[in-house]
């Protein structure tokens, strides 16, 4: 190897699988990406944390579960409610 690329090594993937840490960081940061979606349809469409409990017939606490991005802790009837809501749909894939 020479000096000028001594500190490439393997992926940060690869240092996530090595350390069992790669579900967990993929997990967390698709629950980042989703409520980050949520909250900005919100405020495109001027829906209060209020109103838009009230039309997922959901409460207030579990809306604000699901805007939390690090509470991992959300329904997938919870996240589907969401995207009607705003008019979109609730994609989940196995890869």
């Amino acid at each position: 190897m020479n000096a000028q690329h001594k500190n490439i090594g393997d992926s940060f993937d690869d240092f996530l699988e090595s350390e069992g840490l790669i579900d967990e960081v993929e997990l967390t940061a698709l629950k980042r990406v989703l409520a980050f979606q949520v909250i900005e349809l919100m405020k495109e469409q001027n829906l209060s944390k209020t109103d838009m409990a009230k039309r997922m017939a959901t409460s207030r606490s579990s809306l604000e579960r699901l805007l939390d991005p690090v509470n991992e802790s959300v329904t997938l009837q919870t996240m589907k409610k969401a995207a009607l809501v705003l008019g979109k749909r609730l994609r989940i894939e196995l890869a």
